[in-house]
């Protein structure tokens, strides 16, 4: 019985497994010195990414899904159907790679056409395939042109084209727009975003992206360490940040603590006021633009939160100045160019740092 028979079976009506679609995934890696353990759920029709610092695992997940890198432990279902013992390229898996990988001497549809000729079909059947795939990418007037030919947008779609054209059951993308330019990056994520919109099983995208991560996927699942460490809708990810790695990526400074009513005594030290009140173990999180810079102590701040702090460094971030700042509470701040002139801010400055009790996030650890 092939794989797509089995899943048939598995997935007809009536049948006890018809709720077994989708992935269900139990990652683990072992190398020595670094220990891959993640899980993976994801329904049909759900993209999942895989977001984390370089070195976390993501890569090495990606790959253990596609059958290139063998689990040392855990297990791997798709659509109900055991995969630890199916090949590579048995696996009803389609890949788009970082680089795409085209082949350099097949023109734009014979690329595509590769997949479903090795999956069995005739000639005139898999180019028939590839030439619909190419009309759905807006690329049928690249049909003839080889890879050195294409632009970096048009060899992503040809990429994800081949993938598809096989219909396979879970789409693996790796850092699908890092090798793109921002211009067209920002095009082709529009475009990645639609075709995924209309996939019907599983996507999985590994990104160390925060934007390709928030734009693409319905879940993120955040890895460090080759552990998750969060995981969740981007936009609960994105408010309710749980590493220090997640909150830089979201743009905010994040602390641990400890609140008794509106007060958090911070694992570092000092106290935050916040408008929660709450008890136990918490975070608290503000944006770098909700603190306000001072070069002398202020006196008439209604600000509950102050902070003698060090300028530490200087970066331009976006049209802002953000200054990194350490000692009472190490934090950045963002503020315009103008203001920085003005507090003539530089590396050793003393400054005085203030923050609403309304503009921080108190939210349970």
């Amino acid at each position: 019985m092939t794989f797509m028979d089995e899943t048939k079976s598995r997935l007809a009506p009536g049948s006890d497994n018809a709720s077994d679609g989708g992935l269900d995934a139990h990652v683990v890696v072992d190398r020595g010195s670094f220990r891959l353990d993640v899980k993976l759920t994801a329904a049909p029709g759900d993209v999942v990414a895989l977001l984390g610092p370089n070195g976390a695992g993501k890569t090495t997940a990606l790959r253990a899904l596609a059958g290139l890198t063998p689990l040392d432990d855990g297990h791997l279902r798709l659509d109900g159907v055991e995969l630890e013992r199916t090949p590579p390229e048995s696996r009803p898996v389609g890949v788009v790679f970082q680089d795409y990988l085209l082949f350099p001497h097949l023109t734009a549809l014979d690329n595509v056409a590769f997949g479903p000729r090795c999956r069995g079909a005739s000639k005139a059947e898999a180019r028939a395939t590839a030439a619909e795939w190419l009309e759905r990418m807006g690329l049928t007037d690249q049909a003839g042109a080889k890879p050195r030919r294409l632009s970096g947008g048009q060899a992503q779609r040809v990429a994800l084209a081949r993938a598809l054209a096989t219909r396979p059951r879970l789409l693996l993308l790796d850092e699908p727009l890092a090798a793109l330019d921002a211009r067209t990056r920002l095009e082709v994520r529009a475009q990645l975003r639609h075709h995924l919109a209309d996939f019907e099983a599983v996507a999985v995208l590994v990104t160390h992206d925060p934007l390709d991560a928030m734009v693409l996927a319905d879940r993120l699942v955040v890895v460090e360490h080759g552990r998750v460490v969060q995981e969740g809708p981007p936009q609960d990810i994105a408010r309710r940040p749980r590493t220090d790695y997640i909150a830089r990526l979201v743009g905010l400074n994040l602390y641990p603590g400890q609140a008794q009513g509106h007060t958090v005594t911070l694992d570092t030290g000092p106290a935050i006021t916040t408008t929660e009140e709450l008890t136990g173990p918490v975070f608290v999180a503000f944006p770098p633009g909700a603190v306000t810079l001072y070069r002398h102590r202020p006196t008439g701040s209604s600000a509950r939160n102050l902070w003698r702090c060090e300028v530490a460094g200087l970066e331009t971030h976006g049209d802002q100045i953000r200054a990194n700042l350490t000692g009472e509470l190490p934090l950045a701040a963002d503020l315009t160019t103008i203001a920085a002139a003005e507090l003539d801010l530089r590396p050793g400055a003393e400054v005085w740092a203030t923050v609403k009790a309304t503009q921080t996030h108190a939210y349970p650890a």
